[in-house]
């Protein structure tokens, strides 16, 4: 099933995300250059099903779940829409399950879960968490992100890897 989605502003701006510099242990605080979203651009969703709930206001997309917006792409086994009640359209939050990748150009996430909350811009991936950009890895439990504000957090035994340039 294919479906384009232009109610879903929000949904690829998860991948506004990938870039990790200057990492501590434990507790990382990240910078997240990524790349700008155009949201005005279509959203194409596609899954072997969709379920619809009107009266809960979610929109489950299942089977090989591949959300696309521009040059970024979401891949997961289920994608589940929740809205805001009352407001047609509206989306609350946007969660990814079973194992989530995100890529864009040279950038790329993966995490068990990602929850993208749209009234704070925030997005949080967890379980075995890893980043990588341009041959740099960052591994943690747990990544928040603000994506107004380009800024993030790898938490839980943080783990990377710098390439130096040098041969």
């Amino acid at each position: 099933m294919v479906l384009r989605l232009r109610a879903l502003p929000a949904a690829l701006a998860l991948c506004a995300l990938i870039a990790p510099a200057g990492l501590l242990a434990q507790g990382a605080a990240v910078n997240f250059s990524g790349v700008k979203v155009d949201t005005a651009q279509p959203i194409e969703v596609t899954s072997d099903q969709l379920s619809v709930n009107q009266s809960d206001g979610v929109a489950i997309f299942t089977g090989n779940v591949i959300v696309i917006q521009g040059e970024m792409r979401l891949t997961a086994p289920e994608v589940q829409v929740n809205y805001v009640q009352g407001a047609a359209g509206k989306i609350e939050t946007i969660h990814a399950l079973g194992g989530v990748t995100l890529v864009s150009a040279n950038e790329a996430a993966e995490g068990r879960e990602a929850l993208y909350t749209v009234a704070n811009d925030t997005v949080v991936f967890t379980g075995d968490v890893l980043l990588t950009q341009t041959g740099n890895t960052v591994a943690g439990d747990l990544l928040t992100v603000n994506i107004k504000e380009g800024t993030g957090r790898m938490e839980g035994r943080v783990r990377t890897i710098l390439q130096t340039g040098q041969p």
